[in-house]
C-alpha cells in the first residue's frame, strides 16, 4: 500500500492539534503516577490507592460520551469544541495546584475527582477535531504524530516529576499546573480564530438531542460486532497502561529500593523510546495496515511486559525495556486510528465518547486490579514488597485483548485497512 507525502497544511494543522495532547497528557501522567507516591504516605492499601486513580475511569464510563455528544451539537462563534476547552482549563490548572497541598485521603478524592471530570470536558471535544480536520487516509500518520506529542508530555511528566518530587512532594503538582495552563493557552490563541472560519460553515447534522445521541451510539454498538469487540480490545490496553502508570514509580522505589530520582531516570528513559516507536509504528500502519500491526506487536509486548514480574536482573530487563518502549508507543498510537474508519459521518463527538467509554472500563480496572494483585501477592513477591505482582496485570490484560483484535479484524479489516485499488 503506498503512502502520499503530507500536505503542507496538514502538517500545520497536526501541529497545532498536538500541543493539547502534551498538555493533557502531562498533567494525567503527574496525578496518576505521583498521586500515588504521596498518597502511600498515609494510606497503607495498595486496593484504595488502586481506587484513587480507577476515579478516572468510573467516570469515563458517562461524562466523556455526554461531553462529546454535546460538543457535536453546540454551535457558537468558535464552534462546538473549543468552548469546552476553554472551561476545563482552568478547573484542571487549580486541582493540580491543590492537590500539591493534599494530605488526606478525602482531600485526595475530591481534588482527584474535580481533575478528572475537568479532563474529560477538555479532552472529548479535542479527540473529535481529529476526525474533524484529518483525512481518513493519514489517520494512523495523525496519530503517531498525536502520540509524540503525547509521549512528549508523559516523558516530561515521568522525568520532571520525578526530579521535582525529589525536591518536595508538591512541586510536580505546582509544575504541572503552570506547564498545563500555558500549553493551552497558547493552543486556545491559535486555535480559535481557525475554529472561528470553521464555525461559518453549514453545521453538522446530529441527534435531536444529547441524550438521543448517545442513545444512537448505544444502538451502533449493539448492532455492531466489530465496535463491541473494539470496546473490549482497547480497554485490555488502557487497564494494562493504566496499571503501569499508577504503580511504576512505587515499584522502582518501593519495591526495588532506587531513589526518587533514579526511578525518574529509569521511567524516563523507556518514555523517550515511546517517540521513535510513536512514528514508526504510525508508519507501518498506513504501509501494511493498523490490525496487521497490532497482531504482530502486541503478544511481544504483553509477553514482554511478564518478565519484571519474575526478575529484577539488568541484563533481562534492559532489552525488555525496549520491548516495553515500542509496544507502549503502539499502544499510545494506534487505537483511535482503527476506530476511526468506524464512526459513521455526523457522530465524531459521540463515538469518540464511546472511545472514552472503552478507555474508561480499561482505567477503572487497571488500577484496582494491580492494587489488589500488589497486596494480595504481597507474600509471593516479598523481594519486591509486592509490587512485582503488578506486571501479572499489564502483560496479561494485553494477551487477554488479543481474541478481541482477532475478532475485530475478522468483522472490519475491510473498513479499517481496505486494499488497495
Amino acid at each position: 500500500m503506498s503512502v502520499r507525502p503530507l500536505e503542507a497544511a496538514e502538517r500545520r494543522t497536526l501541529a497545532v492539534l498536538g500541543l493539547p495532547t502534551a498538555a493533557l497528557a502531562l498533567a494525567i501522567t503527574v496525578v496518576t503516577t505521583y498521586v500515588p507516591v504521596i498518597a502511600k504516605d498515609f494510606i497503607s492499601s495498595t486496593t484504595v490507592i488502586g481506587g484513587l486513580i480507577a476515579i478516572e475511569g468510573v467516570l469515563a464510563l458517562w461524562l466523556p460520551l455526554v461531553v462529546g455528544s454535546w460538543s457535536d451539537r453546540l454551535e457558537t462563534p468558535i464552534g462546538g469544541r473549543l468552548p469546552f476547552l476553554a472551561a476545563a482549563t482552568p478547573l484542571a490548572a487549580a486541582s493540580l495546584g491543590v492537590l500539591s497541598f493534599a494530605d488526606s485521603l478525602g482531600v485526595l478524592a475530591v481534588t482527584v475527582t474535580i481533575f478528572f471530570v475537568a479532563y474529560f470536558i477538555a479532552y472529548e471535544p479535542y479527540r473529535a477535531m481529529y476526525p474533524d480536520l484529518i483525512a481518513d487516509d493519514i489517520a494512523a500518520r495523525a496519530q503517531s504524530t498525536q502520540a509524540v506529542w503525547r509521549g512528549a508530555g508523559t516523558g516530561l511528566a515521568l522525568v520532571g516529576g520525578g526530579l521535582l518530587l525529589a525536591a518536595g512532594d508538591e512541586l510536580p503538582f505546582v509544575g504541572a499546573s503552570v506547564v498545563f495552563s500555558l500549553a493551552m493557552a497558547a493552543f486556545l490563541r491559535v486555535a480559535a480564530p481557525r475554529a472561528h472560519a470553521r464555525a461559518q460553515q453549514p453545521p453538522r447534522e446530529c441527534a435531536d438531542s444529547v441524550m438521543e445521541q448517545a442513545e444512537n451510539v448505544g444502538a451502533l454498538v449493539r448492532h455492531d460486532p466489530a465496535l463491541r469487540a473494539y470496546l473490549v480490545a482497547n480497554a485490555c490496553w488502557e487497564a494494562s497502561l493504566s496499571a503501569l502508570k499508577t504503580f511504576v514509580i512505587l515499584y522502582i522505589v518501593a519495591g526495588l529500593g532506587k531513589s526518587e530520582s533514579a526511578a525518574a531516570g529509569i521511567v524516563g528513559g523507556v518514555a523517550l523510546l515511546v517517540l521513535p516507536a510513536a512514528i514508526l509504528s504510525g508508519r507501518l500502519a498506513d504501509s501494511y495496515g493498523r490490525i496487521r500491526v497490532m497482531r504482530l506487536a502486541l503478544p511481544v509486548y504483553g509477553l514482554g511486559l511478564l518478565v519484571p514480574a519474575f526478575t529484577t536482573s539488568i541484563a533481562v530487563l534492559i532489552p525488555v525495556m525496549i520491548v516495553m518502549g515500542f509496544g507502549g508507543g503502539l499502544v499510545m498510537t494506534l487505537p483511535y486510528a482503527l476506530l476511526q474508519p468506524l464512526m459513521p459521518e455526523g457522530r465524531h463527538g459521540a463515538v469518540t465518547g464511546f472511545y472514552s467509554l472503552s478507555r474508561g472500563i480499561g482505567t477503572a480496572l487497571g488500577p484496582l486490579l494491580a492494587g489488589v494483585a500488589i497486596q494480595t501477592l504481597d507474600g509471593t513477591f516479598s523481594g519486591t514488597q509486592g509490587y512485582a505482582a503488578m506486571w501479572l496485570v499489564c502483560g496479561g490484560t494485553i494477551l487477554a485483548s488479543l481474541p478481541f483484535l482477532y475478532a475485530l479484524g475478522r468483522r472490519a479489516e475491510e473498513r479499517i485497512d481496505p486494499l488497495p485499488a
